[in-house]
């Protein structure tokens, strides 16, 4: 059976080019904090990644701090600062705010009070984006970078997440990117690396496949690669309520990010449609993958309104710049049978 993978919202397949700079950084034998010859190669891959990852990210004159993910990034960022946070955040930012943040239907969330407040840019289940007020203290970009632009220095805001696997680099590595100035107290503390804010021996052949995928995914964006993306997204969607009139489509009159599908079949449980569709050979999603396999309706829903029956029907398609024609109607044809035969026990 032909497999289909439409899940890059939980993580993006590796590119060639980061795979090629990670099997490179394996041949480097130092220690990045060693003064010989091998520690200072090692060094520069990681400099040289930094370099990459600041230049992709737009963020010329910030701090570019190397993390085992956005997850440790999130923490560093938010711990002990008494943030206020709205429920469509990522769980890894939720476990360090106070839900004070009101969220419309559309998944806006209004920001009272920037200096103290986390907002992500981009919802990993719905897709949805938000404004960013100036001065913002903390923005999870995780599911934005490389798939609409931005920088950084654009934002306004102190300090972003990103994560390395979410635009075709390796899993493991991420970012905690901070403009310079901003107080930060280092939580993870020993040999001071990446500039006295996150000690332990960097991940070196993981920060330069970073770099490697952050370049790759810049130049995918610069050639308008995400535009084609957004076109297959509306195929897609286009197909799905033909099969089934009744279906909702989270977040479709709000700005979206151009590869994300959310959508609720009102009584057709989401994990049920995730094995339907498992064993149709076509890789979705229930929601976030970043919760161990539990499955469970949606806080993100549940606070833009949705009550608990339908958050527990919702099903996200996310497509990525491999994504063809072919895969979109193929697995819509497969749902639309799925959803018939569901019916036809149903009624």
């Amino acid at each position: 059976m032909k497999r289909t993978y439409l899940d890059y919202n939980a993580t993006v397949p590796l590119r060639e080019d980061a795979k090629a700079a990670m099997v490179a950084a394996m041949d480097v034998v130092g220690n990045p904090s060693s003064v010989h010859a091998e520690g200072r190669a090692a060094k520069g891959l990681i400099e040289r990644a930094r370099g990459q990852v600041t230049a992709a990210f737009g963020a010329e004159g910030a701090d570019v701090i190397f993390t085992s993910g956005a997850t440790e990034a999130a923490a560093l960022a938010c711990a002990g600062r008494g943030l206020l946070g709205a429920d469509v955040e990522h769980d890894a930012v939720r476990a360090w705010v106070e839900n004070a943040l009101n969220v419309d239907a559309d998944g806006a969330v209004s920001v009272v009070v920037p200096d103290r407040s986390a907002l992500q840019l981009a919802n990993s289940e719905t897709g949805i984006t938000q404004t960013l007020p100036e001065g913002l203290a903390v923005s999870d970009m995780t599911q934005a970078f490389g798939k609409v632009p931005l920088a950084f220095n654009w934002a306004g805001c102190q300090m972003a997440l990103i994560s390395a696997h979410k635009l075709g680099g390796p899993k493991g590595i991420g970012a905690l990117v901070i403009k310079r100035g901003t107080d930060l107290a280092a939580q993870i503390k020993g040999g001071g690396q990446e500039m006295g804010r996150r000690s332990g021996t960097e991940n070196v052949v993981g920060i330069a496949g970073f770099g490697a995928a952050a370049e790759a995914a810049a130049q995918d964006l610069a050639d308008g690669v995400w535009a084609n993306v957004e076109k297959l997204r509306n195929i897609l969607e286009l197909a799905i309520e033909e099969s089934a009139k009744e279906t909702i489509f989270v977040g479709k009159s709000a700005r979206r990010l151009p590869n994300t599908s959310c959508f609720i079949s009102p009584g057709w449980k989401g994990e049920t449609q995730v094995m339907a569709m498992d064993l149709a050979g076509f890789a979705i999603s229930a929601g976030s993958a970043c919760s161990s396999g539990k499955v469970k309706a949606s806080n993100v829903l549940l606070a833009m309104g949705y009550d608990a029956a339908a958050a527990s029907c919702a099903v996200r398609v996310s497509l990525g710049p491999t994504t063809t024609e072919d895969d979109i109607l193929r697995f819509a044809e497969s749902w639309g049978k799925a959803h018939a035969k569901f019916r036809a026990r149903a009624a």
